[in-house]
């Protein structure tokens, strides 16, 4: 039986997801109304992963992400995890860069990703932040 799975990521910045979708090397997300297997639906930024059978949909105003892969048989169950690592990736140098802040990104033997942000103009009030993500499953 395939199972609908809901992923609360807060993925809300439609030029983030479409950034992440650019780094992952797939087509920007459209907005879609996907019926799934189990006949639930729903609209949203469709994401569409080669191999998988239904899109990966982000509702915008939650945030959260569903998929359907029926444990592995319609997609890459690890593919989420990656998608939500780029979003996080792509939202935060967007937020910096709109603040006049330059980043700087060291991918990690672990598959994390180190983000650093020096102050532009606005400055922080201290040295370089970092933001590092977790390895992708």
């Amino acid at each position: 039986m395939s199972h609908i799975v809901t992923v609360a990521a807060k993925a809300t910045d439609p030029a983030a997801l479409a950034a992440a979708c650019d780094r992952l090397k797939l087509p920007p997300p459209q907005i879609e109304t996907v019926t799934f297997f189990d006949r639930s639906v729903q609209t949203g930024l469709a994401v569409r992963p080669p191999g998988y059978v239904y899109p990966v949909v982000c509702d915008t105003e939650t945030g959260d992400l569903y998929h359907d892969t029926y444990q592995g048989r319609w997609g890459d169950e690890a593919f989420v995890g990656r998608l939500l690592q780029a979003y996080a990736v792509e939202a935060a140098k967007l937020q910096a860069r709109a603040r006049g802040h330059r980043c700087t990104e060291t991918a990690l033997p672990d598959g994390s990703v180190r983000l650093t942000v020096t102050a532009g103009a606005a400055g922080f009030g201290g040295g370089p932040q970092y933001l590092t993500t977790g390895g992708a499953a």
